[in-house]
């Protein structure tokens, strides 16, 4: 076997594990599936022996006599039986696969999400959204193809095989043979022409992912086109990329001609051989004509079913590649987990402590030995240069990540002994860059507590100042924002935000850049929306504008990691010389006091 083949394997065997897990929840759909598709190719294989019986009693009683057309009508009457029974069972394999496939589909869909929503932080920005969402899709469509390939295809040709080969060793030893070796001979073909393909294929798909790319790239891109005048240009790019496709689809059509022409050199080679064969058995009175027409329906019966197994296989391959992709993910460990005996936070106060936590991504040291405490009701803001560890503070208090020394607490309780939703639940968090559902304002708002009746959505609007401008919108609170909000500006963003925390009215409040890059207006009307948010709060604050944060209780100053000042904004401005002071400097520039005498 070689090393792509073993991998093929290895990736089989953890998607056969689940799959057959969520097959084991629907016994009674499974064992329909197989009792209906098992009918069908028994009844195909039955068949036509009544068909033969009936040829071979028209040439035995040429004579249309009463009797003899009675007889004949009887077996007819068993051949349409059959035909009946078998036209039964694929009804009760094509409904009962039905019901089996949605409702397999479904069920791996929801786990896949709801273990996807499981994973940490770190795992969502270590991966694209649109390739998550590809393999979630891909996971459950993955399922209907190979159940439907093993069941439908490959099942059913095993079993016809078997039967058609069996009957025909028991009218004459050496015509089963030959289908017996013919079979054999066919099917390792099959897998040689899937193996030289194979490279084939994956060319024109690339081709095909190629054109998709650069088309995409171009649209997306159309008005830097414009402003370039590059359309000529894109135009070359295209047609280069659209002149590898067809030659990467033309190889692929070609090798498609091949490998049917020599199945096709095949099937007459067999069908030749035994009707030839046939005739000679029927010269020496082995056979009947009953018989040919036995042989031939065999034959085409199976070269229908075997015909296509290359494709049933490739695609069985494909499959399982695109499972495993899922599956991998599944399998995972979860980068943060609740403890087996984890508890929900219960928040009396709202005091944080934070004790020699130290923390840092790969060989990088963001926090070392920091040590903060927060008292309950107490605003506290982060200020220091950009890669001093702020944000990691607040995603180790959302515990977003796990600390790799210390601990933190909230009112005593250590975050990594309590359910992640609980402690999440206790913390209302606005980000500087608010992302949005492409929902309705109402849902969007409302997501802060999902409970809220419509009045206390329009109520915490209204606080986050942004009931005005959601309200001459021409479908108001059910006007739809877009992906990720865009419909809205940054500023009407972060009020809905604002407001969605106010609808939370969680006791913690972590505040991350909520006023930068805004307007002046902007700004002025999210201030006076976070007045309202902070009241009766504790509350976190990270802020590179230091004239948002004067009248913070405390001020936290770090660098590279660590605490280097504390205190309020007067106190330290007053260490002249201190980083405080000189972020201050730079930002705030003459409105600095400088009463130095001229």
């Amino acid at each position: 076997m070689s090393a792509k083949e073993t991998k093929q394997v290895d990736r089989a065997w953890p998607v056969i594990r689940v799959y057959a897990k969520a097959l084991g929840k629907y016994p009674g759909l499974l064992t329909a599936v197989l009792i209906g598709s098992l009918t069908l190719e028994v009844a195909a294989i039955g068949a036509p022996l009544y068909l033969r019986e009936l040829i071979d009693f028209l040439a035995a009683h040429p004579q249309p006599q009463t009797a003899v057309i009675g007889s004949a009508l009887g077996i007819l009457a068993l051949y349409g039986l059959i035909a009946f029974i078998r036209t039964m069972g694929s009804n009760v394999q094509g409904v009962a696969s039905s019901y089996l496939d949605a409702r397999v589909m479904s069920d791996l869909s929801n786990s896949a999400f709801r273990n996807l929503l499981g994973h940490s932080h770190d795992f969502f920005i270590s991966n694209f959204a649109g390739a998550l969402t590809r393999r979630v899709s891909r996971y459950a469509s993955a399922f209907e193809q190979i159940f439907d390939t093993l069941v439908f295809n490959i099942f059913s040709t095993v079993v016809f095989a078997i039967g058609a080969i069996a009957v025909l060793l028991n009218r004459s030893v050496v015509l089963g043979t030959v289908l017996l070796i013919w079979t054999i001979l066919f099917l390792l073909l099959q897998i040689a022409l899937t193996k030289w393909k194979q490279p084939i294929r994956v060319a024109r798909a690339a081709a095909d992912t190629r054109v998709t790319g650069v088309l995409s790239d171009a649209i997306s891109n159309q008005s830097t086109i414009s402003q370039f005048a590059a359309s000529r240009y894109e135009r070359k790019i295209f047609g280069e990329t659209m002149e590898y496709w067809r030659k990467a689809t033309l190889r692929a059509w070609i090798s498609d001609a091949w490998v049917s022409g020599i199945q096709g050199i095949f099937v007459v080679i067999i069908q030749v051989a035994l009707l030839g064969g046939a005739v000679v058995l029927w010269q020496r009175g082995e056979v009947s004509v009953g018989d040919f027409v036995l042989i031939q329906i065999y034959i085409l019966g199976l070269i229908d079913r075997i015909w296509n197994m290359g494709n049933s296989m490739r695609r069985l391959y494909e499959a399982f590649a695109d499972a495993h992709e899922m599956v991998a993910i599944i399998e995972k460990p979860y980068g943060v987990r609740d403890l087996p005996d984890a508890m929900p936070l219960k928040v009396t106060e709202g005091r944080i402590d934070m004790g020699h936590v130290s923390f840092g991504f790969g060989e990088k040291d963001v926090l070392k030995d920091f040590t903060l405490a927060i008292a309950a009701g107490e605003k506290v803001a982060l200020v220091g240069p950009s890669g001093a560890g702020k944000s990691t503070v607040t995603k180790l208090l959302l515990r977003l990540y796990d600390v790799t020394a210390g601990s933190i607490s909230i009112d005593g309780q250590d975050i990594a002994r309590v359910t992640q939703e609980s402690l999440r639940e206790a913390i209302a968090f606005v980000p500087q860059e608010p992302i949005l559902f492409h929902r309705s304002l109402m849902d969007n708002i409302r997501y802060g507590r999902r409970d809220a009746t419509d009045e206390e959505v329009y109520e915490a609007a209204r606080q986050a100042r942004c009931h005005d401008f959601i309200a001459a919108l021409s479908d108001g609170y059910e006007t739809h924002v877009g992906e990720r909000g865009v419909k809205l500006s940054g500023g009407e963003r972060q009020r809905v935000a604002i407001a969605r925390a106010i609808l939370k009215n969680a006791p913690i409040l972590i505040l991350d850049e909520a006023t930068s890059s805004l307007d002046s207006e902007s700004e002025s009307l999210i201030q006076e929306a976070l007045e309202v948010l902070m009241k009766g709060k504790t509350v976190v604050v990270i802020a590179h504008r230091l004239s948002t944060i004067m009248h913070m209780d405390r001020i936290i100053v770090m660098e590279q990691g660590r605490i280097v000042a504390g205190g309020t904004h007067d106190e330290l401005l007053d260490h002249k010389g201190g980083l405080y002071h000189k972020l201050w400097s730079i930002q705030a520039g003459s409105f600095i006091a400088d009463t130095t005498p001229t």
